[in-house]
């Protein structure tokens, strides 16, 4: 089976790294960036199964990254998930209105981080 590619943005490097290696342990293969700019570089047609974003990042947010990847035509339905601290409800409303697949609240478990991703990418 062919390994799935997930690509993960934070702009918090501990955060970064502790989802990749995660991720990687678990037979996924990680497309990260710091930053919304340097992720949009990601979206260039290759095949991609999900997007985990941080929602509050300098630049483009979490939920901007979320609204320019669905305007390409290629990724209009990728899952997306948002991985933050926010526990505004406003927040939460704009992410949906985004069409986020789905909000992981930090800190987090492992094991559930991977049981949502795997139903995400199913």
């Amino acid at each position: 089976m062919e390994k799935k590619t997930i690509v993960v943005v934070d702009d918090f490097e501990n955060t970064l790294f502790v989802v990749e290696f995660t991720l990687k342990n678990n037979g996924y293969n990680v497309l990260k960036a710091n930053n919304g700019e340097d992720a949009l570089k990601l979206f260039d047609g290759r095949t991609i199964d999900l997007l985990v974003t941080d929602l509050n990042m300098p630049g483009i947010d979490g939920i901007e990254l979320t609204h320019k990847v669905r305007a390409i035509d290629k990724y209009k339905y990728l899952p997306i998930l948002m991985l933050t601290t926010e526990t505004d409800s406003k927040k939460k409303e704009l992410a949906r209105d985004a069409s986020v697949t789905g909000w992981i609240q930090k800190p987090f478990k492992m094991e559930k981080f991977l049981a949502v991703i795997e139903k995400c990418i199913k």
